[in-house]
């Protein structure tokens, strides 16, 4: 790719970069075009720069969780959308062959990927916004009673709130989700973040935990997930549990327009510099922002991805749900980093709400202030490649988002 093109890229990335970071907060408004159709065209393991060099039997854990998720449903049910990646009974025998691969027996697990899966090269029609960012689950500091110096509420979901999925009214509506509560007959906007940060649940909504940095709490509700070390030095998790409908604004495009920031050093941690810097205008600059996200205590592994599974560090992959099926194999070939890049086997198992377009996708870095750093400046161009099992054909059948409306 020219560099032209990847200075375009990276332009658009810096207007996006918050909202691409919210994977786990899958239920936020899209704010972002979809890019047309997933093209689907046949290819081959050859194909697929740095097969040999990869560890694919990393992302078979990753692959066996997926298995158990989509294996739970009849055979005869479409992996989603439509039934072009093929249905439950189509994926069983490729799942199986997961379970025969020994851990850390690289070999083995690529023969078993070469032997149940197909290669399919994906493209789209709209190319320049193809667009691979990163996310990771932070871990910060907090306590679960209101004492200095944690005192920034982490809220639960209000019993008011009511999440609706457009796509269960209208098939033209598919991964469009609104939220609200009842007023009368209607449903009406449910309190926007500068409401909600002014007070507006205070007395109605217990928070499960505070924070004690305003900052913090603004990007854990980017990320949708955090590990939260109490006083005591245990740790707890939370994850997302739900939003307040309103449509999710990047406050990086803010400080580029205003010139605080030049885009082309946008970055998540030069968005966090900024907001210490100018404490007098920082919440006005995240209120910018009405989405809010509400969280639930979560036990066991960690941090939990739209497919209801646990995440693996390096090997997850949010996409964009109205295009691809989750729990599916996907080969990356990204321009970030050393090395000639990230070549690598990855597992569709989480969406976003800026996650909008068939070449596009969020790519999890795992845990902790490392994996933020990785995540936080990332946003470049790649490609994809998925693994169908042998005989599905996606081609067969129309993609679901070129069928007509009803």
């Amino acid at each position: 790719m020219s560099p032209k093109n990847k200075s375009g890229l990276r332009a658009l990335a810096a207007s996006l970069l918050l909202g691409a970071l919210a994977a786990c907060s899958a239920d936020q408004p899209p704010e972002t075009s979809d890019g047309g159709t997933l093209q689907l065209a046949r290819a081959g393991f050859a194909d697929l720069p740095g097969w040999s060099d990869d560890d694919v039997a990393a992302a078979v854990p990753a692959m066996r969780r997926s298995c158990s998720r989509m294996l739970r449903g009849d055979d005869s049910k479409p992996l989603g959308p439509g039934i072009r990646f093929g249905t439950v009974g189509d994926w069983r025998a490729s799942c199986s062959a997961m379970e025969t691969v020994a851990p850390g027996d690289t070999a083995a697990a690529r023969a078993v990927f070469e032997e149940q899966f197909t290669v399919w090269k994906a493209t789209d029609s709209e190319p320049d916004n193809d667009l691979f960012t990163g996310y990771y689950e932070p871990e910060l500091s907090g306590a679960r009673v209101d004492t200095a110096p944690y005192s920034v509420p982490i809220f639960p979901r209000p019993d008011d709130l009511i999440l609706v999925d457009l796509g269960d009214f209208r098939d033209s509506m598919k991964g469009e989700r609104i939220a609200g509560r009842i007023e009368g007959f209607r449903l009406k906007p449910y309190d926007s973040r500068a409401e909600i940060e002014a007070g507006s649940l205070s007395g109605k909504v217990q928070p499960i935990l505070y924070l004690a940095d305003p900052i913090d709490a603004f990007f854990l509700h980017i990320q949708g997930s955090g590990l939260i070390r109490l006083p005591d030095g245990s740790r707890t998790r939370v994850g997302y549990d739900g939003h307040n409908g309103h449509i999710y604004f990047p406050i990086g495009r803010h400080l580029i327009s205003e010139g605080l920031v030049p885009k082309e050093e946008m970055s998540m941690q030069a968005i966090r510099a900024w907001l210490d810097a100018h404490p007098d205008q920082m919440h006005a600059v995240m209120n910018l922002n009405p989405s809010y996200i509400f969280f639930r205590e979560l036990t066991g592994e960690g941090p939990i991805g739209a497919q209801g599974v646990a995440l693996t560090a390096q090997r997850s992959l949010a996409v964009d749900r109205t295009k691809h099926a989750l729990g599916v194999p996907i080969w990356v070939d990204i321009d970030y980093g050393s090395e000639g890049g990230l070549r690598r086997l990855m597992v569709a198992q989480d969406t976003g709400g800026a996650i909008r377009g068939p070449i596009r996708g969020d790519f999890f870095w795992g845990s902790g202030d490392a994996a933020g750093e990785k995540a936080g400046a990332m946003a470049a161009p790649g490609r994809m490649w998925l693994l169908l099992p042998v005989g599905v054909n996606p081609n067969a059948v129309p993609p679901a988002s070129a069928a007509p409306a009803s």
